[in-house]
């Protein structure tokens, strides 16, 4: 075994100017790490900013879309989504006028300009008949079972129509009566309405200034933008769509905030205490697991008391929180008991630590990346619960909008214009589908036994 001995020349100094090299970098930090696991996800990313806009939408949308949501419009029901159109302004509906001359001797005559408001028909007499029938059908009929909709009987050649009139064409047909029977062939005339406003409802509307004189009769108007369509009642479905998503995403996300933390509170405490305290609260979790949430839902609305006119938000909430914390705890339960004998748990409690610093400041942070990804799949599962019960009408009562209560509304018109039930439907898709993949790249990002990027 040889030995060296070390001589004054193998420690010299170095040359000065020669670079020294660095001996290691900063390693980034456990949250800096989080952070670029998950801004490396495109669909996380996208799925974030997706709600940011939502939520910026509902907080800003009312200043920005200054639209009364409850307002209703019904000459404007069910309109698809579009931009504004321009309508003929009339003078408002008054005594039936004067039937004017059939311009034809042998069938139907539109009088004046058909629009909207009212379509005036005129007739020449039929020789024997004492009353006339009128109808009106969308399709041109091919029989006497295709007259369609029976607007009402005259007993002169005249008729004046103002039953829910829309811009789309229409077949008018007249039946000679005599003694209430059928005295001749029927007679059909195809009328394409104009969309029209009546002077006063422009006004009323914000359409005309105050001081515009009737002189403006006959003119064009330009009724406001839709750009979601309206729902049966005439009402903006931006509007609502806006509004709903206030009580919506409120409930949605309060709610999962509310009974996480409860159950972080809880799951902690029974985690850490172990024993029998630890089976007696995990009993209690399990009965209240067993509770029916829709009795209780039920049971809360009748508590609470909702009259017209309120919104029904808050039993819904407390719903959502007293039944729904059981889950959260039973996750930071396990988490706590896997952590609790850990050697620096040991070594603090050693030092003198109580219960409520050792479960706030050292069990609770290490489950914190757990209960944020429980907390991005709740919030989905809340929103779509709010959305359920408003469906079924348990929820938020009208006339407070919600996505929910909306696709109720769409229901009941949904072949005729699928847009009313389509519209609040995407809404709730596209905020489900946010929320679960933001929660997907939350639980990658946190994974502590994945590679880093």
């Amino acid at each position: 075994m040889s030995s060296h001995v070390p001589l004054p020349g193998d420690f010299l100094p170095l040359a000065a100017g020669v670079a020294q090299p660095l001996a290691a970098t900063p390693s980034p930090s456990y949250r800096e790490h989080v952070w670029a696991r998950l801004r490396a996800d495109r669909r996380a990313m996208l799925s974030l900013a997706v709600i940011a806009t939502l939520i910026i939408g509902a907080l800003a949308g009312p200043w920005l879309w200054r639209v009364d949501p409850a307002l209703q419009r019904l000459d404007e029901a069910s309109r698809p989504p579009g931009p504004g159109r321009a309508a003929l302004l009339v003078a408002d509906p008054g005594p039936v006028a004067v039937p004017c001359a059939p311009e034809t001797p042998a069938g139907l005559t539109v009088c004046g300009t058909p629009h909207t408001a009212a379509v005036r028909l005129a007739w020449h007499p039929v020789a024997g008949a004492d009353a006339y029938a009128v109808y009106r059908h969308e399709l041109a009929p091919r029989d006497r079972e295709d007259l369609g909709v029976p607007l009402g009987e005259v007993v002169v050649p005249a008729f004046e129509d103002r039953l829910g009139l829309e811009a789309r064409n229409y077949h008018y047909s007249v039946v000679p009566l005599r003694a209430g029977l059928e005295a001749g062939a029927a007679i059909t005339l195809r009328v394409e309405p104009r969309q029209a406003i009546t002077w006063s409802a422009a006004l009323r509307r914000g359409l005309l200034a105050t001081s515009a004189g009737h002189e403006r009769i006959g003119s064009e108007l330009r009724l406001p933008a839709h750009p979601l369509g309206t729902d049966y009642l005439g009402r903006d479905l931006l509007a609502r769509i806006i509004h709903g998503a206030r009580t919506s995403l409120f409930i949605g996300i309060a709610a999962p905030l509310l009974f996480v933390l409860a159950g972080l509170l809880y799951g902690g405490l029974a985690g850490y205490l172990g024993g029998r305290i630890d089976n007696a609260m995990m009993r209690l979790a399990d009965f209240v697991v067993a509770l029916p949430f829709l009795l209780f839902m039920i049971l809360f609305k009748v508590a609470f008391g909702i009259r017209p006119g309120e919104s029904g938000v808050m039993p819904m909430l407390l719903a959502m929180v007293l039944l729904g914390w059981p889950a959260s705890a039973r996750l930071v339960r396990g988490q706590v008991m896997a952590i609790r004998d850990e050697p620096y748990v040991q070594a603090a409690r050693l030092m003198g630590a109580g219960t409520p610093y050792l479960v706030l400041r050292h069990m609770v942070p290490n489950v914190l990346g757990v209960l944020l990804v429980a907390l991005s799949f709740a919030i989905p599962g809340a929103i779509f619960t709010e959305a359920f019960l408003s469906f079924i009408g348990l929820g938020v009562a009208p006339p407070t909008p919600s996505w929910g209560s909306l696709c109720n509304d769409g229901i009941r018109s949904m072949l005729a214009h699928p847009h009313e039930l389509a519209v609040p439907a995407a809404f709730i898709s596209i905020t489900v589908l946010a929320f679960n993949l933001l929660g997907d790249g939350l639980r990658d990002a946190l994974d502590t036994r994945a590679e880093a990027p």
